[in-house]
């Protein structure tokens, strides 16, 4: 049975409502945050790639496929190739004024994303968030957000496996009367927290909330403040990697490849 990836089903659902601008800005998060595997032209040298290149009436295209099998099926011979995030790809490619040959001929999501998208993409990608202080003077459920934002929410911190141990989504006053939204990260690992917070923002874009806000911040588990997050909060899990296990040494002779040691 053919396997329905996360961008297919995204696809799908974008070429099933063309005039539907959250189904189409959906299926270009689903492109940054997947795994591409980018045909070369030959073998990378390091951390140096050279996309094989095709030249169409719309421009030159780099050809990518979100698993490595589609690619092997589209070059119908063994070639060289690179593991690159979807992101990563974006930036390369609008360096270059190059567009994506997304699954071509292989998958039904099979795409032609023009140069000029790929820049608006990387664009979307590439905002960072601003960093301010503030005073909060009470907190209470969310409310009155729309189920883009929350579904958006939940997929996005689903890809942040093991930065934080949790998230929660809170109403906030802050000290000098405003009202807005807090996304609060419990526990983030060190170093996390700048692409925790481009994660959060990515959701917002990419949910279609125009003039849209939401303020993120980091606290450890001992802080009181994780306490009335988790209160009031509407809580996101983000996935936690499986915890490595000791390797069992087999038996002399079991091994085919380690034959017992005579002596």
């Amino acid at each position: 049975m053919t396997e329905t990836t996360a961008l297919d089903a995204a696809h799908g659902r974008m070429q099933a409502a063309p005039d539907d601008d959250a189904a189409r800005l959906r299926f270009y998060e689903r492109v940054a945050d997947a795994e591409l595997f980018v045909l070369l032209a030959e073998p990378a040298q390091g951390a140096r790639v050279t996309p094989e290149l095709f030249e169409t009436a719309e421009g030159r295209f780099v050809l990518a496929f979100d698993r490595e099998e589609r690619l092997a099926r589209f070059a119908g011979a063994p070639s060289p190739f690179a593991a690159l995030s979807g992101r990563l790809v974006a930036q390369m490619l609008a360096a270059e004024g190059l567009g994506l040959g997304l699954n071509l001929e292989v998958a039904p999501s099979a795409i032609l994303i023009p140069p000029e998208a790929v820049a608006w993409l990387h664009g979307m990608l590439g905002a960072a968030p601003d960093e301010i202080e503030t005073r909060i003077r009470e907190i209470g459920p969310p409310a009155g957000l729309p189920e883009a934002l929350l579904g958006a929410l939940d997929a996005k911190l689903a890809t942040a496996a093991g930065l934080a141990d949790a998230a929660y989504l809170v109403g906030m006053r802050y000290a000098d009367g405003g009202r807005g939204h807090l996304l609060g990260f419990v526990d983030a690992q060190e170093g996390a927290q700048g692409a925790l917070a481009r994660a959060a923002g990515e959701a917002l874009r990419f949910s279609g909330i125009e003039a849209g806000a939401m303020d993120v911040g980091f606290f450890a588990a001992a802080d009181p403040m994780a306490a009335r997050l988790a209160r009031h909060g509407l809580r996101f899990d983000l996935p936690q990697p499986e915890p490595l296990r000791p390797a069992e040494r087999a038996a002399p002779g079991r091994d085919p490849n380690r034959p017992p040691i005579l002596k």
